[in-house]
């Protein structure tokens, strides 16, 4: 071969990597961004990074568009070995138009998503782009729409996150609306389907780009994402820390790993975390931290819902996901975004063979108007459907209240639960001892020469015989009463004995879950 011809090579391929150019990465750079290459560097092994496509070019003539330069089209697209393990990504290039999605840009991500199918791969999408791009009018609109499907198809089928490290707005939004994960990095990536000039111009609101769109209010306001970071550096770390908790598709389980980590450990501090006033709060992740491997978690949704905690993590090596009532906040109530937050948590991990742990402290469903007028009943469906639905491995502990249908809701007996362990101070009533006395009682405490006093004492002789676990023992729903400082080894027990389970559900085109 002639050495011009691989000289040509050479140079087209310089080109290529230096997306927009010099100035424009110095741009990139000062306004706090990695470029679409340093990202995926940060992501993928050293040295593994396979790039494809990268001579694809735009076909567009309208507005002076075939004079404009596009190097790899403005998205780098490609595979390569996460912790030894083969994942797909694109990431939008913000130096080349903007990272801009065109025809052939969007082809480039349906060619990833294809391929990440064939092989049973995660896709990871990096996302940095100014929208449609004007020029190619409805062949962009088509783009999306092609992107959407697949992200569609491939729902539960591989892992699909997407990581918002720059502008993501209109359409864009919803090819990551539709995958599994949401990273964002603080102050630097935005999403919204108006902005605010368009915005104001309708409807005479004043909103900034960062209050309406940014990390903070789509991970704590909106629950649209799933985790911020303050960096990319530091975000596509978490992106990686995650992928170690994913199989690479649905027909497989997570990576398992060795642990040091007792799994016989009894831990006596347990004994005496949960106060011994009944409506005092704690802090659930202290016995998350106890029970898991090496007290290591990661949270999904920390700041959103924060009366209910979801998090992947490990016990004897392996991947749970865990759903648990966090007392510190709305005394651990279920309610809307509480709903929400499980109940695609639990059917993410259901689709990913990922087995569940529910850890129980539940007092009830949040009452009041707002609730009832927002749509409580349909919200919370979702999660008595998400566990009813779900086939994985589900391990259910009760270690304080567990009252009415909320004690159903963090799936009980019934509702699928494979074992049922309880600890001494679980309560599993229809309500609380003070409610119910007051009820079943009413006539001896009203016709009382001493109401205060009967009343104290009906509400003890209920919680005598009511709220604890035993009764429900009795009747087969709680599967043991265990000592706290035995939950590790009682867990692990539980999760190896389930590792064989096989459950089937009907055959149908799909189910129709209260949305």
């Amino acid at each position: 071969m002639a050495v011009n011809k691989i000289e040509d090579l050479r140079k087209r391929k310089e080109t290529i990597m230096m997306g927009g150019g010099a100035k424009r990465i110095d741009k990139q750079h000062a306004s706090g961004k990695l470029t679409a290459r340093e990202r995926i560097n940060l992501l993928f092994d050293e040295g593994t990074f396979v790039e494809i496509d990268a001579f694809v070019k735009h076909r567009c003539t309208n507005f002076g568009m075939e004079k404009t330069e596009a190097p790899g089209e403005g998205v780098v697209t490609g595979y390569g070995m996460v912790d030894g393990r083969i994942v797909y990504a694109f990431a939008q290039d913000f130096t080349v138009i903007g990272g801009s999605l065109g025809e052939m840009h969007a082809a480039k991500i349906c060619k990833t998503l294809d391929n990440a199918m064939k092989v049973g791969a995660p896709v990871v999408g990096l996302n940095d782009s100014g929208g449609a791009r004007i020029q190619e009018a409805v062949d962009a609109l088509s783009g999306y729409a092609k992107i959407f499907y697949r992200n569609t198809i491939a729902s539960g089928v591989i892992p699909q996150i997407s990581v918002i490290m720059g502008p993501c707005a209109g359409g864009a939004v919803y090819s990551p609306g539709i995958t599994d994960f949401i990273f964002m990095v603080d102050q630097t990536s935005k999403m919204f389907i108006t902005g605010p000039q368009v915005i104001k111009t309708v409807t005479g609101e004043e909103v900034s780009a960062e209050q309406l769109g940014g990390a903070m209010t789509h991970n704590s306001v909106s629950g649209v994402a799933h985790q911020m970071a303050a960096t990319d550096e530091e975000c596509i770390a978490e992106v990686r820390r995650l992928l170690s908790y994913l199989p690479s598709n649905n027909m497989e389980t997570a990576p398992v790993f060795e642990t040091e980590d007792d799994i016989n450990k009894i831990i006596p501090e347990l004994d005496t975390l949960l106060p011994d006033n009944p409506n005092k709060a704690y802090d659930m992740f202290d016995i998350i931290r106890n029970v898991v491997d090496d007290g290591d978690y990661f949270e999904v949704l920390p700041h959103f819902a924060k009366n209910i905690i979801t998090c992947f993590a490990r016990i004897n090596g392996r991947s749970v996901g865990i759903i648990a009532n966090q007392p510190k906040f709305l005394a651990g109530c279920l309610e809307i975004n509480a709903s929400d937050k499980a109940a695609r948590f639990i059917r993410t991990c259901d689709a990913f063979n990922i087995p569940l742990l529910n850890i129980v402290d539940v007092p009830g469903f949040l009452p009041g108007t707002t609730q009832e007028y927002g749509g409580i009943i349909r919200h919370g469906a979702k999660m008595l459907y998400a566990y009813s639905e779900a086939t994985v491995p589900k391990v259910t502990m009760i270690v304080r209240k567990a009252y009415g249908g909320s004690y159903i809701a963090m799936c009980c007996k019934e509702l699928g639960a494979d074992m049922v362990l309880a600890w001494p101070s679980a309560e599993i009533a229809v309500m609380g001892p003070q409610g119910a006395a007051n009820i079943i009682f009413r006539n001896d405490i009203k016709n009382s020469e001493n109401p205060q006093e009967t009343r104290a004492q009906k509400i003890a002789e209920y919680t005598e015989e009511f709220a604890t676990p035993y009764k429900a023992a009795e009747r087969g729903y709680v599967d043991d009463v265990i000592e706290p400082n035995a939950s590790r080894p009682r867990l692990v027990d539980a999760f190896n004995m389930l590792m064989s389970k096989r459950e089937t559900r009907p055959a149908k085109k799909h189910g129709n879950i209260p949305l």
